[in-house]
């Protein structure tokens, strides 16, 4: 969502010894979710003019469907369920809501548009699926809306913000568009400031927060159309903190979103598209203080593996009037650093691949997933030079790089409640108070043709092979149990700090130290599940040595690594799972504990920055780890054993 820059100008305030600004009201007390109404059942979809089967699932940088045909998403966010108040005076006047559309906390437009009338306009503009923000607080909101929110839809009489949610999630999906659910807010109010949503857990601890998020994915389970939980909007810094990626504490948004997506595909829905935004702030923005916008730039040393693979999606949001280090603000709050719409066009494309497109765009890495655009827009009534081209070219190289994307926003007004001229100037569709629409579908909206330019670009289509991964596995500060056969098998290595591949993979590599590992797809796992914990030398074959004098954690015959585990530095046991066919062939020792020991080509990219790697090659599996005890060196692992896989 446009950022309205209060949270860093309250920032500055803040540091200069102002008064905060008012935030949000926290949520108050609401009836257990379980409580809520149930959703409709989903009905058949109607015919699409282009098919495609759900569910949809990643291959290297593409979405693909259920067929492995490659879906692109070209989509809008239809907002308004995420709430429009700004923060400030009565919350029953237009006027204190964003461009004056009070959206009542339910999609916008319905005031004015009948619902089918509304969808056959999306597909006019080319989209095949919506981004459909919400709050948590329209979750737990047991008041109806009022009859003239939904105007043109009277049918939607009479129902709770979610139940209307519901209706819209169905007319969707009925109509055959995806539907991409986005918590973008914690309280229905109008994004980003100081606003009480900054965070996942500003206003909600972090399993709250994932409760929400299986509730609502179980709600819409039986809709297969229903196909991404986008888990949170512009993750940004408060009055006092940081977001990080990585620290493992409170603030982390790394490994908060691992952990909700998690429990989405374990508790939820195993379909489900996981779609991570980048950091959108950090810092004061202030010349000489450290600052800017993070987007995806962590990813390349710390990725997310999920507990059922092929389901990442990566996203980020860029608008012409903020920066990499600059906070869109002008006057208080504004830096000397350049904005998107101040860079020439090579400097903006290299400037979004830094930030977001390497992702996609470096194949065969840990970190390779789709990159999806999720936000980016630009007002009609734009005039200036600089944001028109910046939006040219903007949209050149989302087509150019055959890239996922959703304008915002989707839907607006073009009056007030009272008639008169206002309204959202940004919307692709807007529509009066009679529902006369005017926007990118209509001559004169200089918009228009850059957008169609986009969503008609060629771009890859049809059957996308499937492509070897690759995962990387920390234990920094937690576990990372990635397998859900072992997750079911119980807790192996009580008190110590485990990592596991997730099903269909095995171990590849690992870090002399700081507890990374890497992980390669391989169905080399025995379709019956088992596994073996080793803690000692009792599988060395006798005359099979392959690291003389140090400790060796070696796999029974006829299995493989597929995890590890530490006490502090010091190894505690390897985790080998049996093989569906007969491992055999010759070993080779492959020693980190002085140097990397990685194969040409850097496969999987580095799964562990600053620290010594080993790994075997792409033709052999893992079946042991060696550490040594001894006085003065690290019991960290030292080497691996690697052994040739089976010819086919």
């Amino acid at each position: 969502m446009r950022s309205l820059v209060r949270v860093l100008l309250g920032v500055l305030l803040l540091a200069g010894g102002a008064v905060l600004p008012a935030t949000a009201p926290a949520l108050a007390a609401a009836p257990a979710l379980a409580a809520a109404p149930a959703a409709p059942p989903a009905r058949q979809a109607a015919a699409d003019p282009a098919p495609w089967t759900p569910p949809l699932s990643t291959r290297g940088r593409h979405i693909v469907d259920a067929q492995g045909n490659r879906f692109r998403l070209r989509s809008g966010n239809w907002d308004g369920a995420q709430g429009s108040w700004n923060g400030s005076g009565d919350v029953a006047d237009p006027a204190n809501h964003h461009a004056g559309q009070d959206s009542h906390g339910i999609p916008l437009g319905l005031d004015r548009v009948p619902l089918p009338a509304l969808l056959a306009d999306f597909r006019a503009l080319g989209l095949n699926s919506v981004r459909l923000p919400f709050s948590n607080e329209m979750l737990h909101t047991t008041a109806p809306v009022p009859d003239a929110a939904v105007a043109a839809n009277p049918a939607l009489r009479g129902r709770t913000p979610l139940q209307v949610y519901d209706a819209v999630v169905s007319a969707l999906t009925d109509a055959g568009f995806a539907v991409i659910l986005n918590n973008h807010t914690g309280t229905t109010r109008w994004c980003c400031g100081l606003d009480g949503n900054e965070r996942w857990n500003s206003t909600r601890s972090t399993a709250q927060w994932a409760d929400d998020w299986v509730f609502l994915a179980r709600r819409y389970r039986d809709n297969p159309r229903v196909v991404g939980a986008d888990l949170y909007n512009e993750v940004r810094r408060d009055t006092w903190d940081d977001p990080n990626w990585g620290l493992g504490d409170g603030h982390d948004w790394q490994a908060a979103s691992e952990e909700a997506a998690d429990r989405i595909l374990t508790e939820a829905n195993p379909d489900l598209l996981i779609v991570v935004e980048g950091i959108n702030w950090t810092g004061i923005p202030a010349d000489g203080l450290p600052h800017g916008r993070p987007t995806l730039t962590p990813v390349r040393t710390l990725s997310h593996t999920l507990v059922v693979s092929n389901k990442l999606v990566y996203s980020a949001h860029f608008y012409g009037y903020t920066g990499p280090h600059h906070s869109g603000a002008t006057g208080l709050g504004e830096t000397h650093d350049p904005r998107y719409q101040d860079m020439s066009r090579s400097e903006l494309e290299q400037a979004l691949y830094d930030q977001a497109f390497f992702v996609s765009a470096e194949s065969g890495t840990h970190f390779t997933a789709p990159v999806w655009i999720s936000e980016f827009g630009i007002g009609a009534d734009e005039t200036g030079a600089a944001p028109r081209a910046w939006f040219r070219n903007m949209t050149g190289y989302l087509a150019a790089s055959d890239a996922d994307f959703a304008y915002w926003p989707l839907v607006g007004w073009s009056t007030t409640a009272q008639g008169a001229p206002g309204g959202d100037s940004w919307a692709m569709l807007r529509y009066d108070g009679a529902g006369r629409r005017s926007g990118v579908l209509d001559a004169g909206d200089w918009r228009t043709a850059p957008f169609t330019a986009l969503t008609t670009a060629g771009g890859r289509t049809g059957p996308v092979p499937p492509t070897p991964a690759w995962y990387q596995l920390s234990t920094d500060h937690r576990d990372q149990n990635a397998s859900l056969l072992t997750r079911a098998a119980g807790d192996w290595d009580s008190g110590a700090r485990k990592a596991v591949c997730p099903d269909g993979a095995r171990l590849a590599g690992l870090s002399h130290t700081g507890g990374r590992g890497l992980c390669s797809t391989s169905d080399l796992r025995a379709p019956g599940g088992g596994q073996t914990v080793v803690r000692d030398e009792r599988y060395v074959p006798a005359g099979g040595d392959w690291a003389g004098g140090y400790t060796k954690l070696q796999c029974p015959a006829g299995q493989f690594l597929t995890g590890y585990s530490l006490r502090g530095d010091r190894v505690s046991a390897a985790l080998c799972a049996p093989a569906r066919i007969p491992l055999a062939g010759a070993g080779r020792t492959v020693w980190f504990d002085r140097g990397d020991a990685r194969p040409a080509g850097n496969p999987g990219a580095d799964f562990a920055s600053g620290h010594y790697k080993g790994q075997c090659l792409p033709t052999e599996y893992a079946a042991g780890i060696a550490f040594t005890g001894r006085v003065g060196f690290r019991p960290s692992p030292a080497s691996l054993l690697c052994r040739a896989l089976p010819a086919g």
